[in-house]
């Protein structure tokens, strides 16, 4: 995710050089095609083309706008897990029998254990959203540019690196023998949490608290795979990314003859201006055709919020900040909380 305050016009320009490359090219030619070789056929009707950038414009707009939704819905998923986590921890430490003299000291393990549990739960749901799916980009290849780069977590660090110092061996190897290891996780928390209150640690009425906040998570965890796995419909992303196309081919033969008479008028008191007035067809030909091959890029960006690209929802700056909040809540030893996720070139991943 962008953090800058506005993106840069120059990164614009720089995101999208090489069709600026093409258009320019491409202007060129059907230019040069019609005034230096005097191929005057090379030209078609304004009024369809219209139509068609009328539609292009409608279309792009709705693709835009259904992509924008899928970010936002992630980001309230996110938001929501946020928001469950915390509740899930705050509601166990309130949760326990005082009644023994034992009882603070098993309290305290008992809530450490469900703690870095769920910093395990975390850890799996963010390397599973960022698995690669065939209808992704790859971002693998960071730019090799210092000033472009950025670090995506779950592609330099194995899972198992990251889940073994929350669970016990036992656990680990429960959870790295399933296919959805999530779900695995709040399995445990569950059959843990039921096992508390079987030894009357725990409150009954509590357990169905925090069994009610479990059902919570796995709701918005499925909210979040629901977006992974279930890609932009590719047959409006298609159809949008053609309609632009056709209407870029189009368009320089379209104008070009408003261009040549503007420019013969022009020629009877400024002859020399009239003479190449044609050849501004090229830029702006140039600068329509980009604006919108650029909001159809914008919306191609976000269709997949998980995809590991700077447009991501930070699913990995979240995870951290609620790492760092549950072991502030269970009064870890603040030198043993994770540093937060630092932005580069202002992106959080």
């Amino acid at each position: 995710m962008y953090v800058q305050r506005r993106f840069p016009f120059k990164s614009v320009l720089i995101w999208t050089k090489r069709e600026l490359i093409f258009f320019f090219i491409f202007a060129t030619a059907i230019t040069a095609l019609y005034e230096l070789l005097n191929i005057k056929w090379l030209q078609v009707p304004l009024a369809p083309v219209a139509l068609v950038g009328t539609a292009v414009a409608f279309m792009v707009g709705f693709q835009n706008n259904a992509a924008y939704d899928r970010i936002w819905e992630a980001r309230k998923i996110w938001g929501g897990i946020v928001n469950a986590s915390r509740s899930l921890i705050i509601t166990l430490k309130d949760s326990f029998y005082m009644h023994r003299s034992e009882a603070l000291k098993d309290e305290s393990e008992e809530i450490k254990i469900v703690t870095n549990r769920h910093i395990a739960w975390l850890t799996a749901l963010r390397y599973a959203m960022r698995t690669k799916k065939e209808w992704e980009a790859s971002y693998e290849v960071i730019h090799k540019k210092e000033e472009y780069q950025y670090h995506i977590p779950e592609y330099e660090i194995a899972l198992e690196n990251e889940l073994k110092p929350h669970l016990s061996k036992e656990e680990f190897d429960y959870v790295m023998s399933k296919d959805n290891k999530p779900n695995a996780i709040i399995s445990l928390q569950s059959k843990h949490l039921r096992k508390l209150t079987d030894e009357k640690k725990l409150w009954d009425f509590s357990l169905l608290n925090l069994q009610q906040i479990l059902q919570e998570l796995t709701a918005l965890q499925g909210k979040s795979e629901r977006i992974k796995n279930f890609p932009y419909p590719k047959q409006y992303g298609s159809i949008g990314y053609h309609f632009v196309h056709i209407f870029m081919w189009l368009l320089p033969m379209a104008i070009i003859p408003a261009f040549a008479n503007m420019g013969l008028g022009i020629a009877k008191t400024n002859p020399f201006i009239g003479t190449y007035f044609v050849w501004l067809n090229i830029p702006f030909t140039v600068i329509v055709i980009w604006v919108f091959n650029t909001m159809l890029r914008i919306g191609l960006a976000g269709e997949n919020p998980f995809e590991g690209s700077p447009n991501d929802v930070p699913i990995s700056n979240i995870s951290r900040g609620i790492t760092r909040d549950l072991l502030q809540i269970i009064e870890e030893d603040p030198e043993n909380l994770p540093a937060p996720i630092e932005n580069m070139n202002y992106i959080q991943m």
